[in-house]
């Protein structure tokens, strides 16, 4: 088990560098700075941003046999408010069946750098092995989250009303 958890630990630093490596070159030719143009906005990570002394790199839980969602972002900026009661929600209604995390990468640069965040907000879903299954970037309602599980292959069950 702790030879699985280690071999999925690389394997995802493995992919964070490929696609920083590839960010970083397709980035090479920009200016830099950020865009709204098409899509969702693209800002570059603030440089010297204060990082919080106890910050330590995101890490999927991989101990744990759930499927994962990670957000990164800033709660400072709208699009990442607009989704922290979204992901509040999901945290409340799939407990037990779904991880569902928040990094700001403004607070923990780190982080944005370790899953080649190229904008905000950004979400990463995970199978329950840790491995990366999907991302998206920009604001996502919560119905179409659920629908990408669900097509996916996760049939998360929502709790009845009861009344």
């Amino acid at each position: 088990m702790k030879k699985n958890i280690i071999a999925v630990g690389l394997l995802i630093i493995a992919v964070a560098a490929v696609v920083g490596i590839k960010n970083k070159k397709a980035c090479s030719s920009g200016t830099g700075t950020g865009s709204c143009a098409n899509g969702p906005c693209t800002l570059p990570i603030p440089v010297g941003r204060p990082v919080s002394e106890d910050s330590q790199p995101a890490v999927v839980p991989a101990e744990k046999a759930l499927p994962a969602l990670l957000e990164l972002g800033s709660v400072n900026y709208v699009s990442c408010k607009m989704m922290a009661p979204i992901l509040d929600e999901l945290r409340e209604t799939f407990d037990g069946q779904l991880d569902v995390d928040f990094i700001d990468v403004w607070k923990d640069e780190e982080a944005g750098k370790q899953y080649g965040i190229r904008s905000i907000p950004t979400q990463i879903f995970f199978d329950a092995e840790g491995s990366e299954i999907f991302r998206h970037e920009g604001f996502y309602p919560r119905e179409d989250i659920v629908a990408k599980w669900d097509e996916l292959g996760f049939g998360f069950a929502e709790p009845q009303n009861v009344e």
